[in-house]
């Protein structure tokens, strides 16, 4: 009898409380999750892919009525409300590991997408108990798991690792599908020109975010970067820096003033995070806003190794001298041009007297 009475209370608050459960464990995931080389961390991602297929099978292989997904008397009911709960907890991980890999000026169209996906699996329950629906979330989480895993096994980032991880997509993705149609051929049968035409368009859509350099370079993260009038390495291996300070109003400007007298030397750091036994290269564009054309202008690329492997990221820095006045930037990306971060600020003519002096972490 309190079961019964548990059931129909679940079932007439589930909407407030599905959503309340996905918005916790994204807050969840972003506190807990660390590092995306962690074992606990990656575990914690395959188990849920592990979880959804097994779900998925379990969801069209046993037999019910459309409707039955609405009915919290029956087991298609828990079944497709434990698959979406699981598919966000999915989601929301990759949100928060693409989300701080991402340079949002650059990668945002990525995010949004996985955003949506993210709604769409909270939103769209009508559609969600189909599988083709459900085939193409599932195989945009299989690429999106593999993208930061194969490198992360592999030590090696790049193009040929984004390859490698489309194809153990589409394959995981066929052996899934192999099994799907061994429990519910008739679906399959149903469903199956769909299918092929949904994964064969996010393959695709992967590949030209991936290619226009808009998908972040996950694994990479920045961990810290600015723009300082001094940096030296002192006798202990730490990196000192001296820095104008900055008043609680200057954290809401997109430039921050930055005093420069010709002759001095600008150091734009960046503390850039890679799995362990990961070394790559990264790129420092020093660019200035030309007021007469309204375009940046390419000013000096400065190539810079990074090493992985250490938690606060692989701290290194790019000088330049006789900056002009005006709005400068300097894009830290990959060599193929994939922004992991960006540091802004406005050249002002004029000693700077206020200069700070902090250790670089």
């Amino acid at each position: 009898m309190k079961l019964t009475k548990l059931k129909k209370w679940y079932g007439k608050y589930e909407r407030p409380l599905s959503s309340l459960s996905l918005i916790f464990g994204f807050i969840f995931d972003a506190v807990t999750l660390e590092r995306i080389d962690k074992v606990w961390d990656n575990f914690w991602v395959l188990a849920h892919i592990l979880l959804v297929a097994i779900l998925m099978v379990l969801v069209h292989s046993v037999k019910s009525k459309p409707g039955d997904e609405t009915n919290p008397q029956k087991l298609q009911f828990w079944l497709v409300n434990i698959l979406q709960f699981v598919f966000g907890g999915l989601l929301s991980v990759f949100l928060v590991f693409y989300f701080r890999s991402a340079d949002l000026s650059s990668s945002w169209p990525f995010l949004l997408i996985l955003a949506i996906a993210f709604w769409a699996n909270e939103s769209l329950k009508r559609h969600f108990v189909r599988l083709t629906f459900q085939v193409s979330i599932f195989f945009l989480s299989l690429f999106c798991c593999a993208i930061f895993l194969v490198p992360v096994l592999m030590h090696e980032f790049g193009t040929r690792t984004f390859i490698i991880s489309g194809l153990l997509s589409l394959g995981s993705l066929f052996l899934f599908l192999y099994i799907v149609s061994k429990v519910s051929n008739e679906k399959f049968k149903t469903s199956r020109s769909m299918i092929f035409l949904s994964v064969l368009g996010i393959y695709v859509g992967m590949n030209v975010l991936y290619f226009t350099n808009l998908i972040p370079p996950i694994p990479l993260s920045i961990k810290d970067s600015g723009v300082y009038h001094f940096i030296e390495k002192n006798s202990i291996g730490q990196y000192v820096g001296q820095f104008e300070y900055k008043s609680w109003e200057d954290y809401f400007k997109i430039y921050h003033e930055y005093h420069f007298v010709q002759g001095e030397t600008a150091y734009a750091y960046s503390a850039v995070f890679s799995p362990t036994s990961l070394n790559t290269t990264i790129v420092h564009k020093w660019q200035y806003y030309d007021k007469v054309s309204k375009h940046w202008i390419q000013y000096d690329s400065v190539l810079l190794p990074v090493f992985g492997g250490r938690n606060g990221g692989f701290r290194t820095f790019s000088t330049e001298r006789n900056l002009t006045p005006g709005k400068w930037r300097v894009n830290v990306e990959t060599l193929r041009g994939q922004g992991i971060g960006r540091i802004r600020f406005n050249v002002i003519t004029s000693p700077a007297d206020n200069l700070k002096t902090k250790i670089l972490e």
